[in-house]
């Protein structure tokens, strides 16, 4: 099994009332995920809001994160894995932000293709995450490719991970899928098997591409249902039936899609249901409405009783 194999939460930034970040609500935060059965976070993915800060932010909370590794080591069984986004339209920039990741401590980086430029050809790419892995990312290091076309509007297709898996058989770890698609999923499992680490990013399929050869998952409904999905990925790893489980899973991110985006969402639930602060979101994104928070408590509590 890879190093970076198991359930992660697409973590939230907490932020201030003055929209910047809330450096010290970070440490629990990551306490709370690692006490329901994470083996990890993603900070500053598209949950975390990532896009929306500038450089001098994201290594500010990045470095804000190290504490509760440091401090408290939290755990259930072994090492609490961090691992950071990194990726931006400017290629310096990612550059930067990956070396730092690594010097930090970080366990990995997923990077999202150059978002901005959406129609690159697969050698632009291969070009642009082939400088990454050269000049950012450590012998020991891992980088994962972030697959989200429906939002960055640029994803990588099979030849593409075929070439950076061969020329970077190591650290060019494998993606975060969050394309949302059944068949890329099966896809991946034919064509790699277990060589390319995949990290589901949809809930609703952790069972699926389980069965075709991922690790686990990065999702944003992590935030919510991470002991869920853990009990998922344990039990396939015992060889057990996670039917029922996975159809619980699928029923709450199913709910939880029909109030996107999910960062306010999130931020007001995690409110709600555990006591966090109500931290805002950074604009252009909205609080979500009290009404449709108080909505989405019903939905879920009927898939809860």
């Amino acid at each position: 099994m890879h190093p970076l194999a198991g359930i992660y939460t697409a973590a939230v930034t907490p932020l201030q009332a003055d929209f910047s970040p809330d450096l010290e609500a970070i440490p629990p935060l990551l306490e709370f995920f690692a006490g329901r059965g994470c083996h990890g976070i993603l900070l500053l993915g598209t949950t975390g809001e990532g896009p929306s800060f500038s450089v001098e932010e994201r290594l500010g909370i990045l470095r804000a994160a190290l504490k509760a590794r440091e401090l408290h080591k939290p755990a259930q069984d072994g090492t609490f894995k961090l691992l950071a986004g990194t990726g931006t339209p400017s290629l310096t920039d990612t550059i930067a932000l990956t070396h730092s990741a690594f010097d930090l401590g970080y366990d990995g980086v997923v990077v999202v293709p150059p978002y901005y430029y959406r129609k690159a050809t697969d050698e632009g790419l291969f070009q642009y995450f082939r400088e990454i892995l050269l000049k950012a990312v450590p012998k020991d290091g891992f980088l994962l490719g972030y697959h989200i076309p429906g939002v960055a509007g640029i994803g990588f297709s099979e030849d593409l991970l075929t070439r950076l898996k061969e020329a970077f058989p190591r650290k060019f770890a494998g993606i975060k899928d969050s394309s949302h698609d059944a068949d890329f999923a099966s896809r991946l499992g034919n064509h790699f098997g277990s060589d390319l680490l995949v990290l589901n990013g949809t809930d609703s399929y952790l069972k699926l591409a389980l069965q075709n050869h991922a690790g686990g998952c990065i999702t944003a409904a992590a935030n919510l249902i991470s002991p869920e999905l853990r009990m998922i990925w344990d039990a396939f790893q015992r060889g057990d039936e996670t039917s029922a489980l996975q159809a619980r899973v699928s029923e709450i991110r199913h709910i939880l899609e029909q109030f996107p985006p999910f960062p306010p969402t999130l931020k007001a639930l995690l409110a709600r249901q555990f006591g966090f602060p109500l931290w805002p979101v950074r604009p252009p994104l909205e609080a979500t409405p009290s009404g449709v928070v108080e909505k989405l408590m019903q939905d879920l509590a009927l898939v809860s009783g």
